[in-house]
């Protein structure tokens, strides 16, 4: 089998989940929006991807990802930052990237309005908010009670524009519990942010949960590309 066609069967595969979580939550199939994970997997991959109709792929370490964003700067592709992000470059991640999903503490915000103005455009951002308990060695992620603060920096920041939330399931929880307590959150948010309604969450092995409690988008990787290559 080509890499082309071990590709088509897993996005196929991803795809037919996705349509039967959200026909199982009473949602239209086109509620969700599928972002392709390309960390680790070269620039021949994605151009394969975009070949067969994805659109939006997302990269969490920041040279790789301006490397790949680069490479493929000829396709009509979203690149969206997830990983954690330093305020040191924070510009230079706005320089490709079109959406930003882990924006977590104000001190971002300048940077990424920087490198955004720099670039020309606005930038998408998404508020990454934290599921873990209080006291846990959490991800990154900024605690729910500060998501207020940090949106009206967003706001007042001219470049960028708020479009909603990011999360990750707690390692070690049932991903139904977590993504319960994301949907309060969000719910919460939308009351004051109401054209906020982006909610980025779920993974290859727990979609189908985040779809159940409201996710627009899904961020798969391996359930796409297959298991991560040993030299990274």
């Amino acid at each position: 089998m080509s890499r082309a066609d071990e590709l088509a069967a897993n996005l196929l595969a991803v795809r037919r989940r996705i349509d039967a979580a959200c026909e199982a939550a009473g949602r239209e199939a086109g509620d969700v929006t599928l972002t392709v994970v390309t960390k680790f997997f070269p620039a021949s991959d994605v151009r394969i991807l975009a070949d067969l109709g994805v659109g939006d792929v997302g990269e969490n370490r920041h040279q790789e990802a301006a490397a790949k964003a680069a490479e493929c700067a000829d396709l009509p592709l979203r690149w969206h930052f997830i990983g954690g992000l330093q305020s040191n470059k924070a510009a230079a991640v706005a320089s490709y990237s079109d959406v930003v999903e882990s924006l977590d503490r104000p001190k971002l915000v300048s940077g990424l309005q920087r490198g955004a103005h720099d670039r020309g455009h606005g930038l998408d951002v998404l508020l990454q908010v934290s599921l873990d308990p209080p006291g846990a060695e959490h991800r990154a992620g900024a605690e729910p009670a500060a998501l207020p603060d940090l949106a009206a920096a967003v706001e007042a920041s001219g470049s960028l524009r708020l479009r909603g939330l990011m999360a990750v399931a707690p390692l070690g929880e049932d991903p139904d519990t977590a993504f319960a307590r994301l949907a309060t959150i969000r719910a919460e948010f939308l009351a004051d942010h109401p054209e906020a309604t982006d909610l980025s969450a779920g993974m290859s092995q727990d979609l189908e949960a985040a779809i159940r409690h409201g996710a627009t988008r899904v961020r798969v990787g391996s359930a796409v590309l297959g298991p991560r290559p040993s030299v990274q």
